[in-house]
């Protein structure tokens, strides 16, 4: 039986981008053949600009797949009533509900984006770099999947679905912590990543979207955009639709935190973007 390949699953934020440069250095073995980017089409422009610079910086090719555009798929749902794999918006007062109860509320819709615009191409790009054709059995073939999921996430660590994949996290046997990411990132001269997600992910949090507010105003207007035209629901959901889980217009929200509103942060601390890379 051949060796299995090495391939890193590469989300190009903190923790993948590191895990990848260690990898050149030598830090973690073997060296992967290969890393994979799953590009929904949705991330924001400093990633695409990220993902440019590193692809420099690697030993290794970094293959970017995609299974489409998930902002323009879900826009033409509207006009074309067809499914399309929802992110996970949250669900507001029904359209058809009675008047009385018009703040009823259904949650969130399942997340299907990631499985079909992440994983499955992902998937499909490792099955071809194992020389795999379609509906071909792996046989004896294997593959180690590297996963950059830190010791701060690791409720996220899950085995893979397909029997042929072994998942790893170096940065769990490492013992490292985001913050370790970015302090390795620091100490080799190279600058810090940007957070990997869609400008429009329903799971950003409020430090997240008020970082994007003031520091990404293009993405944020992306985001806004998206959040107003989904108000009137998906195929699916007879409910209103929101990017922010307080049910308010996205643009309305107020992210604003202590310090911004004038008071004192007793503890001067800085947030160390924990919710999310």
């Amino acid at each position: 039986m051949s060796e299995p390949l090495q391939i890193i699953s590469l989300g190009a934020g903190v923790q993948s981008s590191t895990m990848a440069l260690m990898a050149a250095h030598g830090e973690i073995k073997p060296m992967p053949d290969a890393a994979i980017f799953a590009d929904t089409k949705g991330e924001p422009k400093a990633i695409y600009k990220w993902l440019d610079w590193l692809e420099g910086e690697l030993p290794f090719p970094v293959h970017r797949v995609t299974a489409g555009d998930l902002r323009a798929d879900v826009y033409d749902s509207f006009s074309e009533d067809e499914r399309i794999a929802a992110p996970p918006f949250f669900t507001g007062k029904k359209h058809s509900a009675p008047v009385p109860f018009r703040n009823s509320t259904g949650g969130v819709l399942r997340r299907q984006c990631t499985r079909e615009y992440k994983i499955e191409p992902v998937t499909k790009m490792q099955r071809k770099l194992m020389g795999l054709k379609p509906r071909e059995r792996a046989g004896d073939r294997k593959l180690i999947s590297w996963v950059g999921i830190s010791c701060d996430e690791a409720m996220r660590m899950k085995p893979s679905r397909e029997r042929w994949v072994t998942n790893r996290w170096p940065l769990i046997e490492k013992d490292m912590h985001r913050h370790h990411c970015l302090e390795w990132m620091e100490s080799h001269g190279y600058p810090k990543p940007s957070k990997s997600a869609c400008t429009f992910c329903p799971y950003h949090s409020n430090t997240s979207w008020r970082d994007m507010k003031i520091n990404d105003p293009a993405s944020f207007a992306e985001a806004v955009e998206m959040d107003e035209k989904i108000r009137g629901g998906v195929r699916g959901s007879d409910n209103e639709l929101f990017l922010h889980r307080s049910l308010k217009p996205l643009a309305e929200v107020d992210f604003r935190n202590a310090e911004d509103k004038g008071q004192l942060n007793m503890f001067n601390n800085e947030c160390e973007g924990m919710c999310g890379v």
